[in-house]
């Protein structure tokens, strides 16, 4: 008879090293990660003349991203998911460490960031956007990393052969990480299987994005048509994995015992990236500039 696959114990220390009474954990690594890809990758359109700015002024537009990204995230998380548990313990906003963070929030933290750097520097917004969308994915791709290693936002449970066992599921939270492992050594633990609907979401929301998303901006697009793309992708990738996604236990499904918070806020990007795309038939196209131009090059030509 073939031998059974016995289900992978997900049991990291969610603490990577420590300081004396400082710990850092891998969940901040991640983002740490996250934004130094994110920074590569954009000096790398930068010098393809993806954007009409000198480097100190990219460096701001990275700064603005990433408040956008923490504080959006996290408020967007407060406000979406969990916002009774905060009004009555508002100091836990501040443990970021323990996850909780937004993709929705974030992307508005990103939106508002853009706004507002964009108004200085006398450009188009959506070419602001259109840059920074093949970006995102590499945070997004770290971050789900990071909820696979807190052990967080697991799948529900599955018999597939891919199947993990979580410690921090409802099933297993009241138990010792002692005793998790001695029911695990003893098969006892293989009902308790679920979806790794984390790496599901690095893989779509990290991996396939950012290779889509950077293939297709190689060459110059539309006005639009990076960003439609980018919201179109991650709302079709999150509304499916919501359906082997476990909801918030504090929200659980919103309609009809499938329907979660996720598509909820998942469905307006896919109308809004159908919309954008649609637009982009219309629209010029930003032409490439020297990231060496000089100060009083123009700023908003476009073919």
């Amino acid at each position: 008879m073939p031998e059974t696959c016995v289900p992978y114990l997900v049991d990291f220390n969610p603490v990577a090293f420590s300081f004396g009474p400082v710990q850092v954990h891998w969940y901040g690594i991640m983002y740490l990660l996250g934004f130094a890809g994110a920074w590569w990758f954009g000096q790398k359109r930068l010098a393809q003349g993806r954007l009409p700015v000198k480097r100190d002024d990219f460096s701001d537009l990275a700064f603005y991203v990433m408040l956008g990204v923490i504080l959006g995230g996290r408020i967007g998380y407060v406000l979406f998911y969990n916002f009774s548990e905060y009004l009555a313990h508002p100091l836990d906003v501040f443990r970021v460490w323990d996850g909780g963070m937004s993709f929705h929030g974030g992307l508005l933290g990103v939106l508002v960031a853009g706004w507002l750097w964009t108004r200085r520097h006398g450009l188009h917004f959506f070419d602001t956007i259109d840059f920074v969308a093949p970006l995102v994915p590499i945070g997004l791709g770290f971050g789900r990393l990071g909820n696979f290693i807190n052990g967080e936002l697991w799948g529900a449970f599955t018999q597939k052969p891919w199947g993990m066992i979580f410690p921090n599921a409802p099933e297993l939270i009241d138990k010792t990480r002692e005793q998790v492992q001695a029911m695990y050594q003893a098969g006892q633990l293989e009902m308790y299987a679920r979806h790794p609907s984390q790496l599901y979401e690095f893989a779509l929301e990290g991996v396939v994005m950012f290779a889509a998303l950077w293939f297709y901006s190689r060459k110059p697009r539309p006005r639009y048509a990076v960003s439609g793309l980018f919201a179109l992708l991650y709302g079709v990738f999150r509304f499916l994995v919501e359906f082997v996604r476990i909801p918030d236990a504090q929200l659980g499904y919103l309609a009809f015992g499938w329907v979660t918070m996720g598509q909820v806020l998942s469905l307006p990007l896919i109308f809004v990236g159908l919309f954008l795309l649609w637009r982009s038939r219309s629209a010029p196209t930003l032409r490439l500039y020297s990231v060496a131009m000089p100060d009083d090059a123009e700023k908003k030509g476009v073919t």
